[in-house]
């Protein structure tokens, strides 16, 4: 049985990684003095980048650690805008001392959590893409962009020095790294063959009692079930069989989301039947061959956007797509983008855009347009 919150520094091989460790650890050896106290913040900073990068101490001030940076080839580390970011990072302490600094995250779920709590971390990855994918909530502005989710930039993490880093299973492999910089806590969010949102509630009410903002925590998950159940009432009414959630990969191939995955859970929340049975691999199945939805030619089947362009010119005039027996009698919809490995944030967005895709209307109340099959 996983302890309440579901978080840990780093995961366990001999129990699952859900398990609950709240300890910071101490500093490591080389960041303290000799005689046993830690270290400045600014020279615990700068040995953490020399530990990254393999060279020489950096220096005890700002200008020395940028300089030493310099002088390690930090700009080919860092890519492009390299000392800006450096700079920026840096200049968002707001003291000495671990009661000034922030967090970061490295994971969709943990950053859409945190800003819909009212927390802003220092950092988070794939700044772009998320705001492409997920839309909402917005980032703002002066969030340190991490790089890949699958490839983090461990230097300009440690640039943003956080105190705290919040992660989920997905991104446990990179433990060993984040915690030569600052402490890790992990969720167990996206589990095979169990649906997320529990997880996702219960980590929602960890950071509410780290944040001291539980209130707020508490609030989110009450609105997120207010607003599913109130659109599942709006749904009773419909002839709906089943529902099949895709989304696309290019003209040919599709992914499909299954009852483990954060969509799956939400059409059950909903009371909409997935007709999706099959197996999944992290949540969704690997890229098969749109030929496979013809399977299921009584479902309602629903694409989550963004389309690729390709794939979008195929499903308006492609013989393929046509002769599908969705498209063929307007039983499908086009959503706008929602990010598949979010929090309730994203629970909230897919209810509203599949209760109107359902229920025939083009927009929903935020004005995002649904396109409905072209024989509809």
């Amino acid at each position: 049985m996983r302890p309440a919150g579901g978080a840990s520094r780093r995961p366990d091989r001999r129990r699952r990684a859900g398990r609950c460790d709240h300890a910071i650890r101490d500093p490591p050896g080389d960041l303290r003095h000799s005689h046993g106290h830690p270290a400045p913040a600014r020279n615990r900073r700068a040995d953490r980048l020399r530990r990254l990068t393999g060279g020489p101490p950096l220096g005890p001030t700002r200008r020395a650690a940028l300089a030493g940076l310099a002088g390690l080839g930090g700009a080919a580390l860092l890519g492009p805008g390299a000392f800006a970011a450096a700079a920026i990072g840096l200049q968002r302490k707001r003291g000495a001392g671990e009661a000034g600094r922030g967090f970061a995250v490295v994971d969709w779920a943990l950053l859409e959590t945190a800003l819909i709590l009212g927390l802003e971390p220092l950092a988070a990855p794939e700044l772009v893409l998320y705001r492409r994918l997920a839309v909402e909530p917005p980032v703002p502005s002066a969030v340190a962009d991490l790089g890949l989710r699958g490839s983090l930039s461990f230097e300009r993490l440690a640039l943003a020095d956080p105190a705290i880093v919040f992660g989920s299973n997905f991104s446990a492999w990179a433990a060993p790294q984040i915690e030569a910089i600052a402490p890790f806590v992990t969720y167990d969010l996206f589990l095979a063959g169990e649906p997320p949102l529990s997880n996702i509630e219960a980590m929602t009410r960890d950071l509410g009692d780290r944040f001291a903002v539980r209130a707020r925590a508490d609030r989110q998950i009450e609105e997120t079930g207010a607003l599913l159940g109130a659109c599942r009432d709006r749904l009773r009414a419909g002839p709906f069989r089943d529902v099949l959630l895709v989304d696309l990969g290019d003209a040919h191939h599709v992914r499909v989301y299954g009852s483990d995955s954060l969509f799956g859970d939400v059409l059950q929340r909903l009371g909409l039947p997935n007709t999706w049975e099959g197996g999944t691999r992290y949540s969704a199945t690997a890229p098969v061959g749109m030929e496979v939805l013809a399977e299921f030619p009584e479902a309602f089947l629903l694409v989550v956007g963004p389309v690729p362009p390709d794939a979008g010119r195929a499903i308006e005039t492609g013989a393929l797509w046509q002769a599908l027996p969705q498209v063929a009698a307007g039983r499908m919809a086009v959503l706008p983008p929602v990010n598949a490995f979010g929090a309730l944030a994203s629970a909230r967005r897919l209810s509203r855009f599949v209760t109107a895709a359902l229920l025939g209307e083009r927009q929903n109340p935020e004005g995002a347009t649904i396109r409905r099959s072209v024989r509809s």
